[in-house]
């Protein structure tokens, strides 16, 4: 099963509240949760007294990705909170195997994060203290950005290397996902996918389904983003195109 997370932090001129709610409702699986500290990344968004408002409007599961210099200071929180997923970067973590561990003895499932230059390979040896693998498709730090077009073959590797060992976990795939990326990415291994504008960008007017309503922008988006899934499912995509 494939699923989608939308990530809030691409909602155009709405609350980030709102946003969640709209997402919940219109069928996202997961809420993506973009922490940023203007340190690890340019980019500065908001903290868990921001996700705490989000949790009151929906219980779907959060996927709470820290794009940040010390993640440790925030897991407690963000535990506390009550966040099924949370992702820490292996390029932020000195002691990854111990950050790990927080989250996972805290009861949330653990995930980490690559950036488009750090290989897979470096996470065979903590494969089993993961539930989540988040391969970065962009440079980590704002919305609405180009999607890298190779990390289908880091996908494909990576799928590769966890199904030897009949890894249990996701794989997810962040940054410029939409209807056009979805599918390849897909086929290729990742079975949680991460939409911000791919979801959250208003439809022009003509286009099929436009309404006033920018909910239904939201739900007609992660409608289109299902079906382009189930598409390349049933017909297949070469991964390495």
């Amino acid at each position: 099963m494939t699923l989608i997370s939308p990530s809030i932090l691409a909602v155009e001129n709405a609350s980030l509240t709102d946003a969640t709610k709209w997402a919940a409702e219109g069928g996202a699986d997961w809420i993506h949760l973009d922490v940023m500290d203007g340190h690890f990344v340019p980019n500065l968004t908001y903290g868990p007294p921001v996700i705490k408002l989000c949790r009151e409007v929906t219980d779907i599961p959060f996927d709470a990705h820290l794009m940040v210099t010390n993640p440790d200071d925030l897991i407690p929180e963000l535990l506390g909170i009550g966040c099924e997923y949370i992702t820490v970067h292996q390029e932020a973590c000195v002691h990854l195997h111990r950050t790990l561990s927080h989250i996972r003895d805290g009861g949330a499932k653990a995930g980490v994060a690559l950036n488009p230059a750090t290989p897979v390979e470096l996470l065979v040896d903590i494969l089993p203290m993961l539930d989540l693998i988040v391969i970065m498709a962009v440079n980590p730090g704002f919305a609405y950005q180009k999607h890298i077009p190779e990390t289908v073959q880091k996908v494909a590797r990576l799928s590769e290397m966890t199904s030897r060992i009949e890894w249990p976990g996701h794989i997810q795939v962040d940054g410029g996902i939409n209807v056009e990326t979805i599918g390849a990415m897909v086929v290729a291994g990742t079975d949680v996918l991460v939409a911000g504008g791919g979801v959250f960008k208003r439809r022009t007017k003509g286009q099929q389904g436009y309404k006033d309503d920018y909910s239904e922008h939201v739900r007609m988006n992660i409608y289109d983003l299902k079906v382009a899934c189930q598409v390349a499912i049933e017909e297949g995509v070469d991964p390495y195109k």
